[in-house]
């Protein structure tokens, strides 16, 4: 019955091991594969994606581990209660064996002294006479005697002196086992503490990363409805329902952080808008500024912590300074020019052909930006501090912004 235990559980730890080992792969093909491409999103926030599939990882190796010292130490348990009995009952035999030791070296003395004493005295003359020669054979017995005893007392000795030997080997050797499986459970009791404070500082950096990407969907809702409230794009109600609720359910959903196991990412829907691209067939033209970095491409991405599938209509542009100018990028006529609660101010101009460009997230409009106003190419319509959130429709059609001037 208990080798059927045993087998059971063995079983039971190679399976959770094995389950173990493939969540750590695919977290590992997951992180690799998103590390050459995170730029497709905002920089801070894919580095911070990053790093919590670095916790998940490391968090899965964790969890590895203690599977495996749990599994060597619940196979030891036995042996180490039993090596734990024995140790005390051997330094029992052992102080036992030492204080006999004691008294055969102390008796061994006493008797060496006894048999030279003897010697002496034998080595005396005696006279002829009859009571000289009984002391005489008398003496020499107890010589003979003390020397026997002797030999035998060494020998006893020396075989008390192994016996302690051998006791002491067998101590070490079980202090020895019993301190390598010690160290194991303090080990062990380690990794659950710093598994814990992980997982503590997992939960905190997930909720972080969600309130980021919250405030991203949010931005880019807040300009869809802008656009559509302007007829430039048109806005698939069932399909944006859908997609609420596909993204609610991902956001409530607790299975990364408690679960204590990676999580299974879904592929939620993609945006609610019907995503036609358009490829730009004019001439090239000027950026909003210069120089500039692109944090943010244009494109499809799936969140690599919610699954959350997201298409990018605009890409961000980063200044080097504070308080760049932001110039049109075509001649055009203002039909939008307003401060928002979420995209801060945004300028909308309306072009030739149908074409849109639209500059969200300025820091401030210049003063004499007024809806219905026509401008020039690289008229300054505003300023930028972080970055310029920049988007090109044409037609209800979105057309990749580096197209146009790169």
């Amino acid at each position: 019955m208990n080798h059927l235990l045993i087998i059971s559980v063995i079983f039971f730890v190679l399976n959770a091991n094995s389950n173990i080992d493939s969540k750590i792969k695919k977290t590992s093909s997951k992180l690799n594969t998103y590390s050459k491409n995170y730029k497709n999103i905002n920089q801070k926030m894919a580095q911070n994606a990053k790093e919590i599939l670095e916790q998940k990882l490391e968090i899965s190796m964790q969890e590895k581990h203690l599977k495996n010292l749990k599994n060597e130490l619940s196979q030891k348990e036995i042996s180490y209660k039993v090596n734990t009995t024995e140790l005390t009952n051997l330094k029992k035999s052992e102080n036992s064996l030492k204080e006999d030791s004691e008294k055969l070296e102390q008796e061994l003395v006493f008797t060496i002294a006894q048999s030279v004493s003897l010697s002496v005295i034998l080595e005396e003359e005696y006279t002829t006479s009859e009571e000289s020669l009984i002391e005489f054979e008398v003496l020499r017995a107890m010589l003979k005697n003390a020397k026997m005893k002797i030999t035998e007392l060494n020998d006893k000795f020396y075989i008390n002196s192994k016996n302690i030997e051998d006791v002491n080997a067998q101590v070490s050797t079980l202090e020895v086992e019993i301190a390598i499986i010690d160290g194991k459970r303090k080990e062990m009791l380690n990794i659950q503490e710093k598994n814990k404070k992980d997982l503590k500082n997992l939960k905190v950096a997930k909720s972080s990363y969600k309130k980021e990407l919250q405030k991203v969907l949010k931005k880019q809702d807040s300009l869809k409805t802008t656009l559509a409230r302007l007829n430039i794009i048109k806005i698939d109600e069932i399909k944006k329902a859908k997609q609420e609720a596909e993204r609610a359910r991902a956001f409530n959903s607790n299975n990364i952080i408690l679960d204590k196991n990676l999580p299974k990412v879904k592929k939620h829907g993609s945006s609610y808008q019907a995503i036609k691209t358009k490829k730009y067939r004019g001439l090239k033209t000027i950026s909003p500024f210069s120089p500039y970095e692109i944090t943010k491409k244009y494109g499809t991405y799936t969140d690599p912590i919610y699954g959350i599938k997201v298409f990018n209509e605009s890409i961000s542009l980063k200044p080097n300074k504070k308080n760049t100018k932001v110039k049109t990028v075509f001649n055009g006529k203002i039909i939008y020019a307003d401060k928002t609660a979420v995209l801060d101010n945004i300028v909308i101009v309306e072009h030739k052909y149908g074409l849109h460009t639209i500059y969200a997230n300025l820091s401030q409009i210049s003063p004499n930006i007024k809806k219905g106003k026509k401008i020039k190419k690289g008229y300054t319509i505003g300023r930028v501090s972080d970055e310029l959130i920049f988007e090109v429709t044409q037609k209800s059609f979105h057309i990749n912004p580096v197209k146009l001037f790169q």
